[in-house]
């Protein structure tokens, strides 16, 4: 007599709870569930005494028919080889671009890679030129008031600039000098706002070089905050960050504007990131406006037009550009790098 169950027996409810029971998520830290985001809050000492006048109305950006073309050169060839026939390499990074940027807005750019966004930041941030259109800062031509420009704006990018041999806090003072910011209060305020992105305290005074490419971005991120701009200009500023710290920055980004009158653009990837921070988004594609307007907007446009029910931030970018942001996550504009 067999007395055991055969293999192909029905599990008893007892035996189906305890396999369920294995079969659900679980915790693996506990520790994890109890981690709220930082409450640090931004207290920056604000002082714009110094800086070039700036209207108190009017929009804080104004772009007007704006374009880039990027050329690659052909290479050289050697004396005794036959000279190289192909036409130099073209690639249109913006094309007759026009909108604007409203005073103490948050405003969004999405795009995939090559679409152009990362090469309108630099031309807002004088670092390129455009070819042809006008871009203005608070009333200031970038190209004729370029140091005054300068003045009031910072920007953080996926690729910050730093002294990698010093730490987070002697890099931060060295900015902050170049600023005019000097003294003892200076160092707490260093210490608390990279404390409330996640930088603990015994990594304030250690070499960069040694920091994770996501902790370098969180200092770049503070000394962004640190000098109170007019105008923030944020490409791809949460790349690399852990989920609480981009809640953290998500909060700063939402403080400065709030709290200290500064108007931010960003450009990101990150749909979630976007519909959570922008008052408005402008949507591009292989250099051209696609769209601009507030989420809402955007997909009541996306919902109306292809009759699609609820749609996501996503699936309006997908409507719109044919495109999945999903498809690539690589640095921007890699043609215009490499022009």
């Amino acid at each position: 007599m067999d007395s055991g169950c055969a293999p192909d027996s029905i599990p008893t409810e007892r035996s189906q709870e305890g396999n369920k029971s294995l079969m659900s998520p679980q915790i693996i830290d506990p520790m994890a569930e109890r981690m709220p985001a930082s409450d640090t809050r931004l207290n920056l000492v604000v002082d714009r005494s110094g800086l070039p006048a700036v209207p108190d109305h009017g929009p804080a950006v104004v772009i007007e028919h704006a374009s880039k073309v990027f050329s690659k050169k052909r290479r050289r060839t050697l004396p005794f080889r036959k000279p190289n026939a192909e036409p130099a390499k073209v690639t249109r990074a913006l094309d007759d671009i026009s909108f604007e940027v409203r005073r103490n807005e948050i405003f969004g750019i999405l795009g995939a890679n090559g679409s152009g966004k990362s090469t309108l930041i630099r031309l807002m941030s004088t670092l390129l030129i455009a070819d042809s259109g006008q871009i203005s800062v608070f009333g200031y031509d970038v190209r004729e008031h370029e140091m005054q420009v300068k003045r009031l704006i910072n920007r953080v990018s996926v690729e910050a600039s730093f002294f990698k041999k010093l730490s987070p806090m002697e890099n931060l003072l060295y900015a902050m000098r170049l600023y005019g910011r000097t003294g003892e209060n200076l160092k707490a305020e260093i210490t608390s706002i990279l404390g409330g992105l996640g930088v603990k305290p015994d990594r304030v005074n250690a070499p960069l070089e040694q920091m994770s490419r996501g902790m370098q971005q969180k200092v770049a991120i503070a000394r962004a905050f640190l000098t109170s701009p007019v105008l923030l200009l944020l490409d791809e500023p949460t790349t690399g960050l852990d989920p609480r710290s981009k809640k953290d920055v998500q909060r700063f980004v939402h403080e400065l504007r709030d709290r200290h009158d500064a108007t931010i653009v960003i450009c990101s990837h990150d749909m979630d990131e976007a519909e959570a921070l922008c008052d408005r988004i402008a949507i591009m594609d292989n250099g051209q406006l696609i769209a601009i307007g507030t989420v809402a907007e955007l997909k009541q446009l996306v919902s109306e037009r292809d009759e699609v029910i609820n749609p996501s931030l996503e699936d309006v970018f997908i409507a719109l550009t044919g495109r999945d942001l999903r498809e690539d996550h690589s640095e921007d504009d890699k043609p215009a790098e490499a022009a």
